[in-house]
């Protein structure tokens, strides 16, 4: 047997090689913005410590969760790609439980939590027992709601300072227990889980829903005259009754003081222009007479 394991569910990235009796080479380190980067040149450094390469192995083990979205998917998704490539089979196992598997020492035969950071003010927990065996969980909960006066394995305590009960180690799941753990349960499959992201509440991500409105919706006809006015600016209603009103009818616009009396009436071809005095006595009557001479 040759066994890989890894666990990112946390912002811990932990990875080690298991041969079936004893973990031959690991590596890890905390940084959760590097998670994916960091875990593909950790596989390849435990591979090479170990004096294999990836057509050896013979099965991945990794952590499922619970775990924030981004992390524990770097984790599941570099396991199956691994399994589905080499033929071998992928197992996974809570890393709440493995982390217990560390603290069960640190509890000093008392019962015990693991809280590790789930943001949005709240923490992922289990509850064990002495032993190491999970008696409840894993849940989502804020850190006030879990059981009071138990130690506490994980980073919550840390996370959350005087809110939770007495920390102790370790705050961050190993790859080598991972390893010895799956390992172990290997032969008695069913004691190991599907590589499956343990979430338990939906992603930050949401599908965006319908855009906002900005602007009123505008009213119907007949259905209010003042409101209307504030759509001036679309034509319609700002150049209603004034804009193609009377004015467009003739009356107040361009009705008589427009075009009637002034501009076409007496004072341009009345009396004063074509009455008697162009046509009148002085035309046809005596005063043209005198300088003609007698028939």
């Amino acid at each position: 047997m040759l066994l890989l394991a890894f666990d990112t569910a946390t912002p811990a990235v932990t990875v080690a090689v298991h041969d079936g009796h004893r973990v031959l080479a690991q590596a890890a380190t905390v940084d959760a913005r590097r998670q994916g980067e960091l875990l593909a040149t950790f596989i390849e450094k435990v591979l090479a410590d170990a004096g294999a390469s990836r057509a050896d192995l013979t099965a991945v083990a990794v952590g499922v969760g619970p775990g924030p979205y981004t992390g524990l998917r770097a984790g599941l998704v570099t396991a199956r790609v691994l399994g589905s490539a080499l033929g071998i089979g992928v197992h996974g196992v809570c890393t709440l439980d493995v982390i217990a598997r560390d603290a069960a020492a640190a509890a000093g035969g008392r019962p015990f939590l693991v809280a590790t950071d789930a943001r949005r003010r709240e923490v992922y927990w289990a509850h064990y027992s002495p032993a190491g065996e999970r008696l409840s969980g894993p849940g989502v909960a804020a850190p006030a709601a879990l059981p009071a006066g138990l130690p506490v394995a994980g980073a919550g305590p840390a996370t959350y300072p005087g809110v939770l009960g007495e920390a102790i180690e370790p705050g961050y799941p190993s790859a080598a227990t991972l390893a010895t753990m799956a390992a172990e349960r290997l032969p008695a499959a069913g004691r190991l889980l599907p590589p499956e992201p343990l979430y338990l509440r939906r992603p930050d991500a949401r599908e965006p829903g319908p855009p906002k409105r900005v602007l009123p919706v505008p009213a119907g006809p007949g259905q209010g005259g003042e409101p209307r006015r504030g759509a001036r600016g679309r034509g319609e209603p700002g150049r209603g009754a004034r804009g193609r009103g009377e004015l467009g009818r003739g009356e107040p616009g361009r009705g008589e003081p427009g075009r009637g009396e002034p501009g076409r009436g007496e004072p341009g071809r009345g009396e004063p222009g074509r009455g008697e005095p162009g046509r009148g006595e002085l035309g046809r009557g005596e005063p043209a007479r005198p300088g003609v001479s007698p028939p």
